[in-house]
């Protein structure tokens, strides 16, 4: 009886593994195929080949792109430089991109780069906050940009005990912002597990030097985030969901979900057109080719534009789509007066007019 009850838990055992695996394929998008969606008016960036995670464009079109992120199983091109963030002129005929000096007292040898955000102070300072990760620890830099010397002037460094393995951040103020919180950066078996078992621990985080908090839970793996044109709602990516959450800011700073976009692909970073205020998703169509990577078969890109993101049933296009021919593994997309960027993990990165 007892060899007998053995068998069975151990075939209930087996077919509960077995039934997670492919539960976690399917979200993983392991089968589907991109169908290409591409314009003749895009070419790569010439000057970047090891990854450009994400990118902040300021309403003046300058635009910021991290570059050499070193991301726990993530393919890395180049694991012996440095991360570096790279500066774009959006208003020239042809632009080209420069590496920003960053000043002494910086680790430059250790930067990991990943989220940015920019702040503009009343006096048209620009300030750019940089989620980092030397030593695969989890800070965030504050920068002052220097227009004209076109660098990057070191001010801060913030540590919390609650700022683990943040992920991206959207700036609110001096030194206040939301942050997102997986657990790359602390434990990859966590993450593994965590997206076998379908546990849903992470998280956003508001942090100001008054005051550091969890103000949203329940994410599986919680991603890029944004703030509305208006400022009164932030954006969520759950990349493993393949969702993205439109939430209401209050005036603790709190936040609480209104709604749930439901997409097909594994959301990234997100921006906002600052025209229309849609939401701009850089997206894996194949997080399986992403994680597994083959040059035989590398991993797509998909950017998506999300109209009317409060509405009953937001309107969801594909800006650009390629099936890893010409870029791999796309983070980020953001526009600018007719100009898109598309970013990427580790790979290159994409400059299309529209």
């Amino acid at each position: 009886m007892g060899k007998l009850m053995a068998l069975i838990l151990l075939g209930a055992g087996l077919a509960l593994v077995g039934e997670r695996f492919l539960t976690l394929r399917e979200r993983m998008n392991a089968y589907r195929e991109v169908e290409s969606v591409e314009s003749q008016n895009c070419h790569l960036i010439e000057g970047i080949e090891n990854g450009s995670e994400d990118i902040d464009i300021l309403p003046s079109g300058l635009a910021f792109i991290s570059n050499g992120l070193k991301y726990p199983g993530m393919p890395d091109l180049a694991p012996d430089e440095p991360g570096r963030i790279f500066l774009m002129d959006l208003n020239e005929q042809n632009p080209r991109v420069q590496e920003l000096n960053i000043s002494d007292g910086f680790d430059k040898a250790s930067f990991n780069p990943h989220g940015m955000s920019t702040f503009i102070d009343k006096d048209q300072t620009v300030y750019l906050y940089v989620v980092n990760h030397p030593h695969m620890d989890s800070t965030v830099e504050i920068f002052k940009f220097e227009e004209q010397q076109r660098s990057l002037v070191y001010l801060k460094t913030i540590k919390h005990e609650l700022l683990k393995s943040v992920n991206d951040i959207v700036v609110l103020g001096p030194e206040q912002f939301y942050a997102t919180r997986d657990h790359y950066f602390t434990n990859f078996f966590l993450v593994l597990l965590e997206l076998f078992m379908d546990l849903r621990w992470t998280q956003v985080l508001f942090y100001s030097p008054k005051e550091v908090k969890v103000v949203a839970r329940g994410f599986s793996s919680a991603n890029g985030i944004t703030i509305s044109l208006d400022k009164k709602y932030i954006y969520v990516a759950d990349v493993s969901d393949k969702n993205i959450h439109v939430m209401k800011i209050h005036d603790n700073w709190d936040l609480t979900q209104l709604k749930v976009i439901q997409l097909d692909t594994l959301v990234d970073n997100l921006t906002v057109d600052p025209d229309t205020g849609d939401i701009l998703a850089g997206c894996h169509p194949n997080a399986i080719k992403l994680l597994m990577y083959n040059t035989e078969d590398p991993p797509g890109s998909e950017a998506l534009r999300i109209r009317n993101a409060l509405s009953e049933k937001p309107m969801i296009s594909t800006m650009y789509a390629n099936n890893g021919s010409v870029l791999q593994g796309s983070s980020v997309a953001s526009v600018y007066r007719g100009k898109l960027l598309i970013g990427t993990v580790f790979h290159k990165a994409l400059y299309c007019e529209l």
